[in-house]
């Protein structure tokens, strides 16, 4: 028997819809259960075997033998991240990693080793930031260069030294012009550029009009920053093609159908990259249903689809500052087809409550995009300053930027805390911020891979050194 529902009376239309949405969330929630696990490599790639330090986990040789000379920062508080407590004690770095964490009268460590006096100054891992856009143009940049890979390497490059000399040692970009994410993080990994490592997304992938590509269209919001695709097979492919650009992690947005975030799911962990989703109401009912790893932004969505994420482990990064700055500077998100809805400080914050009532993990991230750069580290600062509102301690809220974003890029088991075999990525700060967060402000040296690339506050780069020519020149016999 069909029934036509525009025959029926509006309290019965209203009533039967109802049944039909939450018979069609029960099949997506029963669904989800179903979802594809992260193909996480680590699973077949035994702990001897050297990889990219990237979700993608790509073998590679090991490096020629070399000397390795230890850096030891003594003198100072630690605070590793693997607990709440700063104590004193000494960290040392042997060649890329932490070759050891002692008490602060040891002296364990080589005889020839390179003492750093860090007293009354604070050892902790580096920053890591969970959303920015590194790439995107801010209101100087000419309207014809606003989508040349050229001026967003550029653009690029310029920005991730100031999070490089702010405390930021990894990054991870969601979304940018072509494939310049893509060369900013390769260069940034073979140490060519003063730069956090990049842990990049590449385009964002939507259904056609989604977010990120609404008229009036402008350079960045186009096909050189998003990717709008129609259909599962589509969705899957996109997914490809991001992991062979290099990808971390794959970006989509709303809007999408159920079938198309379920193959965009399936494919990005069937490669072993996480997916996060900027998404908003029933389309994070989707996302989370489809196996999604984070949602970003504190959108609205329902207290059902909260609990959902608190119960399958779905994790958010809330951006509260990003949208205060809006609130701050528009009174509000206007002219957007992909936010349609209200927003206030209150609601967003509402939700950052409602997640952590929930158990949802929370990872920290500022949304930078375009002249906010310039503005690092105080998003950040601010952004840890939510999180203390919200019920975080300080301690709570450093561990979230740090352990906590580092198991968010998949990466847990090389980076967020300091710990003996972990990568050497180490911050100096000169105060105490696990007591006062402004003190993150107060940046005196950054290691990246066990090279110092800040000190005293300033990027330091060596001098170029001269190759030799394969002969002298001009030739002994010449008259």
């Amino acid at each position: 028997m069909s029934i036509r529902l525009a025959t029926l009376r509006p309290s019965v239309r209203r009533a039967l819809g109802c049944a039909v949405s939450l018979a069609a969330l029960w099949t997506s929630v029963g669904a989800s259960a179903q979802a594809p696990a992260l193909n996480d490599r680590k699973d077949v790639l035994p702990p001897s075997v050297l990889t990219s330090d990237d979700p993608q986990r790509i073998p590679r040789r090991p490096p020629q033998a070399a000397p390795k000379k230890q850096v030891v920062l003594k003198g100072g508080r630690v605070f590793d991240a693997v607990s709440e407590r700063a104590y004193a004690g000494t960290v040392v770095i042997e060649g890329r990693t932490i070759k050891a964490v002692l008490p602060a009268d040891s002296s364990d460590f080589a005889v020839d080793a390179e003492i750093v006096d860090v007293t009354g100054k604070t050892v902790m891992p580096g920053l890591i930031d969970m959303h920015v856009h590194m790439t995107y143009p801010d209101p100087d940049t000419p309207i014809d260069e606003q989508d040349t890979e050229g001026s967003g390497v550029l653009r690029g490059s310029r920005n991730l030294r100031y999070f490089l000399e702010s405390g930021f040692t990894s990054v991870r970009d969601l979304g940018g012009v072509l494939n310049a994410p893509h060369q900013l993080a390769q260069w940034s990994a073979s140490g060519q550029i003063a730069a956090p490592r990049v842990f990049a997304a590449g385009h964002i992938i939507t259904g056609t009009g989604g977010h990120a590509t609404e008229r009036p269209i402008t350079p960045n919001h186009g096909p050189t920053y998003q990717w709008e695709r129609d259909g599962a097979d589509a969705w899957r492919a996109a997914v490809r093609l991001a992991f062979k650009q290099g990808a971390s992690v794959i970006k989509i947005a709303s809007h999408f159908t159920a079938d198309e975030v379920n193959a965009a799911v399936d494919e990005a962990h069937t490669l072993g990259l996480p997916v996060t989703c900027d998404c908003e109401t029933l389309y994070i009912e989707r996302a989370v249903a489809a196996g999604v790893d984070m949602i970003e932004h504190p959108l609205p969505r329902t207290d059902a689809v909260i609990a959902t994420m608190g119960r399958r482990k779905v994790a958010s990064i809330p951006t509260l500052q990003v949208y205060q700055n809006v609130l701050d500077t528009s009174g509000g998100f206007y002219g957007s087809t992909s936010r349609r809805f209200t927003m206030t400080s209150q609601s967003n914050f509402d939700v950052f409550k409602k997640l952590k009532a929930q158990g949802v993990v929370m990872g920290v991230g500022t949304d930078t995009i375009g002249r906010v750069n310039t503005m690092i580290p105080n998003p950040y600062i601010a952004e840890l300053k939510w999180f203390v509102k919200g019920g975080y301690t300080a301690p709570q809220a450093l561990i979230a930027a740090t352990r906590t974003n580092a198991q968010l890029l998949a990466m847990g088991d090389k980076l967020g805390t300091l710990q003996a075999g972990k990568l050497a990525d180490v911050i100096v700060v000169d105060g105490k911020p696990d007591e006062t967060l402004e003190d993150l402000a107060k940046i005196d040296q950054v290691y990246k891979d066990g090279r110092r690339w800040v000190a005293e506050g300033q990027v330091v780069l060596p001098r170029h050194v001269s190759a030799p020519l394969a002969k002298p020149s001009p030739p002994a016999e010449t008259r």
